[in-house]
């Protein structure tokens, strides 16, 4: 069983938000989030809980790639055992594809080549996870994902001959 850890939050008008972490092994920290999106992450003495030993300024970038390595990676083992080359594209419908006007489920583009067009994008929007009746509109990008191969059979289908 882990210890028991204790968090609380504390508003700083003005700064921004306080977060102190006490430790099972009895050490406190702070994490100050300030309002222009900075981090400073202290280290409070043991014997003066009011008195901070040490702290680091941390950018919101570098804030996320601590938390990053902090964090398990539940794929982490996964992405070690299989090395599968994915490459992403992006494949416009242009006036001569034969899919010009047509809906996604129509090209059967998955079972065929085993790529798939996880979003289309348009002049006014993007859409994520088209549905097989999704209709393609010339000037439409694909976003297809797959191996080279079926994404350059992707490729071949929607542009056409």
């Amino acid at each position: 069983m882990e210890p028991s850890t204790h968090t609380r939050k504390t508003s700083l008008p003005g700064v921004g938000t306080r977060y102190d972490l006490e430790t099972g092994a009895g050490p406190h920290l702070s994490v100050v989030v300030r309002q222009d999106g900075r981090r400073i992450l202290a280290f409070h003495d043991p014997e003066d809980d009011d008195s901070c030993k040490d702290a680091a300024t941390l950018t919101p970038h570098e804030a996320t790639a601590l938390a990053n390595l902090l964090t398990d990676d539940p794929v982490a083992h996964l992405q070690q055992q299989v090395e599968i080359d994915l490459v992403t594209e992006h494949i416009e419908v242009t006036k001569r594809s034969p899919y010009a006007g047509r809906t996604l489920g129509s090209t059967q583009a998955r079972t065929r080549t085993g790529a798939s067009i996880v979003a289309v994008l348009r002049r006014t929007a993007a859409v994520p996870s088209p549905t097989p009746d999704f209709r393609f509109a010339i000037g439409d990008t694909l976003v297809v994902v797959g191996t080279r191969e079926g994404v350059d059979a992707v490729a071949e289908l929607i542009i056409g001959g």
